[in-house]
């Protein structure tokens, strides 16, 4: 499986999410040790880590930066909590390559606003909820980790 296996956008980061998203709502409606393609096929259940797992959490780079992208929302309980993280999982990926992405967080966390993604505590990351659609064409690249059930 490589970038843009089933999807020919000229985007990777797209093609790789949509893939992801598939994947996903195989199992839940709606060759390295550690890659996007090893998640995936955890994910799916091609190997023997493959069951119960729902999400593969990704962390999205910006392109003109490198840097790790920082979502930000309200916590659905309370307007006024926001929370950030580095960690999402896919939701759905248009043919725009717009994306909505939802905001993994570990529920014991602490610290709302992370300086950067190894400052986020990850286990375990859990949905939150929060939502944002964001444009994958402001993206160059994707890290997936390994894949998790977050529900």
């Amino acid at each position: 499986m490589g970038c843009g296996k089933n999807f020919e956008t000229g985007n990777c980061v797209c093609d790789i999410l949509r893939e992801i998203v598939e994947a996903q709502n195989d199992v839940v409606e709606n060759c390295c040790a550690t890659s996007c393609e090893q998640s995936i096929s955890d994910l799916l259940g091609e190997t023997d880590q493959g069951n119960g797992l729902d999400t593969v959490p990704v962390i999205l780079y910006c392109k003109d930066s490198c840097a790790p992208f920082k979502g930000f929302g309200a916590n659905p309980d309370d307007i006024g909590d926001m929370v950030a993280s580095f960690y999402f999982r896919v939701k759905r990926v248009d043919d725009d390559c717009c994306a909505v992405v939802e905001l993994l967080r570990d529920p014991g966390d602490t610290d709302d606003n992370p300086e950067n993604p190894v400052d986020q505590d990850t286990n375990p990351l859990c949905a939150t909820g929060i939502c944002m659609t964001v444009d994958l064409n402001c993206f160059c690249h994707v890290t997936c980790l390994p894949a998790v059930n977050a529900f």
